[in-house]
């Protein structure tokens, strides 16, 4: 069940879908996720996500660039990080590693939702199949983490 939660959040946050197409998604009934979404105030944090995985990313690398050029404007034989400016690098450059190469099921829910849309107008019928085969490889995947 928890991972049915995790899945319906999921779509709940990242999607338009109504809560009745959720519930069949998922394969709970509309009262249950009526209470998942208000006991785990998903409405907030739906209205809360608004800094997105690229989004973090450009401004890690925007943070990146400002320190760097600070770094190489500065007179000949000082254009040298000092400890605390090699601390930010390093942290910085970490986390930018991170990001990009973590990939967890939201970002996969993601592209499976990018490619949905542009199947549906491509060919509905297809489209209605892929997502069914997405639900099933979801909870697959849910079910073995």
């Amino acid at each position: 069940m928890k991972q049915k939660k995790e899945y319906a959040q999921v779509l709940y946050l990242k999607t338009n879908h109504t809560q009745k197409d959720i519930a069949v998604r998922v394969g709970v009934t509309e009262k249950t996720l009526g209470k998942w979404i208000r006991e785990g105030d998903w409405e907030m944090l739906k209205s809360s996500l608004i800094i997105t995985k690229e989004q973090e990313l450009r401004r890690m690398y925007q943070q990146l660039n400002e320190l760097n050029n600070n770094i190489a404007g500065r007179k000949e034989g000082e254009r040298y990080a000092t400890s605390k400016e090699a601390d930010i690098i390093s942290k910085l450059s970490a986390a930018i590693k991170n990001l990009e190469r973590d990939t967890s099921i939201a970002d996969v829910i993601d592209v499976f939702i990018d490619f949905s849309n542009w199947l549906k107008e491509a060919d509905f019928e297809q489209a209605q199949v892929f997502i069914n085969l997405q639900d099933d490889f979801v909870k697959h995947k849910l079910k073995t983490r």
